[in-house]
């Protein structure tokens, strides 16, 4: 049975098909493309520590992505998840004290992004192609750190597109920063905004929204889509390491099939950790959803509160990836638990549009009951990594160690819970050798950023991932550009209009 998409602003529900969603990104009236029902998985769960990363992958996804062929899908995974990871598990769990921690950082990349862009432009040129699409795709994307350099990782001269990627030149790390102006890729750009992510990922949106540029790009046979998490294409893969987090816990005998888990989750587009609400409604028996937030707490308080506010000081922390105030796929958690209500999902999004905030009932807050909601500050952050060094010499990044903290609060407030949790480890601590080395107490945490990688080489006694290895030998190799967030369409019409 075909499963169809629809908008969660959409009051006509009108539906279109998977590869059609993925090749538009974003629905026309702003609003986010939803499954027009979850699917339940159609394997019994027994089945799942004899899959490997791959084929669960194509069980997962099958669900969702109907109108794709077996041969097509199957072909789309083959070609993501290859020799572009260091180890062929994909996702790798491995354990400090009793904590499980999902390694998702053995991609190209080292982050977790690339779980699902090494499979996006594959998914994106099938679905070009099942839609007879004539014209070009021209990603456009906002990234918080991670997801800029994984979309134009896995996007690089892919034939019928173009890459163009913003970022806050004062909100990403240093390595970040040095990997997206690395890139390889005749149809790969960047630009640094003078701004902070939410003003980037703003204006994305309301590009990708401009009617009057859609028509220009249509013109000129181009048109717009998204690497973002707003992008079913981008969303659903992260479902998959969900399940094959829960059948290495049971490989491990770390739990007995069928009992429940708690995933910690670092959180700040809310992309990841709704896959994990999706893989819970599947049929994954996960007990909680721990949404750990950074110093910029907004889901912390609107789970906590009922009250999603963005008008407070936004912080760049060590945890950059996640240093968000509009987090813009909580659209899709309210349009489930307002019961798929789309007048009102659309009339809280007009209120955080118009006044910064809105307040959800008291009944609808009481539907967020497979959430626990904290946060840690950048002390905390740096404790967290000083105590897991600690415990086992294991260094972790920042965004780790705001998961692994929050999984902490979790269990000392609910000490009489012998239900284990999994935290979503998101990218490897090469990516922010300072921050790792300020909670190390390391004074080479105030060198340079190069300076510092060696140091927490020499400390942690990890050797240098690929991405790190080619990113030494290749420094600086595109110059930064810096423009306001107002010249963001000029910048993109310059690239795709220039004569």
């Amino acid at each position: 049975m075909s499963l169809q998409y629809r908008s969660t602003r959409d009051l006509k529900a009108n539906t279109i098909s998977a590869s059609e969603a993925i090749l538009k990104g974003l629905s026309a009236d702003g609003g986010l493309y939803v499954p027009t029902n979850i699917p339940k998985i159609d394997f019994d769960l027994s089945e799942l520590p004899g899959f490997s990363y791959k084929e669960l992958a194509f069980r997962i996804l099958k669900l969702f992505y109907t109108d794709f062929s077996e041969n097509e899908l199957r072909k789309c995974i083959e070609h993501a998840y290859g020799d572009t990871f260091d180890t062929n598990l994909i996702a790798p769990l491995s354990f400090h004290g009793e904590t499980g921690y999902l390694e998702l950082f053995h991609g190209p990349t080292i982050a977790f992004k690339d779980i699902a862009l090494q499979l996006l432009p594959h998914l994106m040129t099938t679905a070009a192609q099942k839609n007879h699409l004539q014209n070009k795709i021209v990603i456009l994307t906002a990234t918080s750190g991670d997801t800029g350099k994984a979309a134009m990782e896995g996007f690089a001269d892919v034939d019928g597109t173009k890459i163009i990627v913003f970022y806050p030149k004062d909100g990403v790390s240093f390595i970040q920063e040095q990997q997206m102006l690395t890139q390889k890729g005749k149809n790969t750009f960047i630009f640094a905004v003078d701004g902070n992510f939410d003003v980037a990922q703003t204006n994305v949106k309301k590009l990708l929204n401009n009617e009057k540029l859609s028509r220009e790009l249509a013109d000129n046979n181009y048109q717009f889509s998204s690497a973002n998490s707003i992008n079913i294409g981008r969303l659903f893969p992260q479902v998959v390491y969900y399940f094959y987090a829960y059948a290495q816990m049971v490989k491990q005998k770390k739990i007995t099939l069928g009992s429940a888990i708690n995933f910690s989750v670092p959180t700040g587009n809310f992309g990841d950790i709704l896959a994990g609400y999706y893989a819970k409604k599947m049929g994954l028996p996960i007990n909680k959803l721990l949404c750990a937030s950074n110093k910029n707490n907004v889901l912390t308080e609107f789970f906590n509160e009922g009250v999603y506010d963005r008008n407070r000081p936004f912080y760049v922390t060590s945890s950059p990836s996640m240093d968000i105030l509009v987090s813009s796929n909580l659209e899709r958690l309210l349009f489930y638990i307002n019961n798929e209500d789309v007048q009102a999902t659309t009339e809280l999004m007009a209120q955080l549009n118009e006044h910064g905030k809105y307040t959800i009932s008291s009944e609808i807050k009481n539907s967020l009951s497979d959430f626990f909601a904290a946060f840690a500050d950048e002390d905390q952050t740096a404790s967290e990594i000083s105590r897991i060094y600690k415990l086992d010499g294991s260094v972790i990044d920042p965004h780790t160690a705001v998961a692994s903290y929050v999984a902490k609060i979790y269990e000392e407030r609910h000490s009489d819970s012998t239900i284990p949790t999994v935290v979503i480890s998101t990218a490897s601590p090469y990516k922010f050798p300072q921050s790792v080395l300020i909670g190390l107490h390391d004074p080479a945490a105030f060198e340079s950023g190069f300076i510092a990688l060696q140091a927490l080489k020499k400390k942690s006694n990890l050797a240098f991932p690929k991405a790190i290895e080619q990113l030494l030998s290749k420094q600086g190799s595109r110059a930064k550009k810096i423009i306001s967030s107002s010249d963001m369409k000029k910048a993109v019409k310059g690239i795709l209009f220039k004569k």
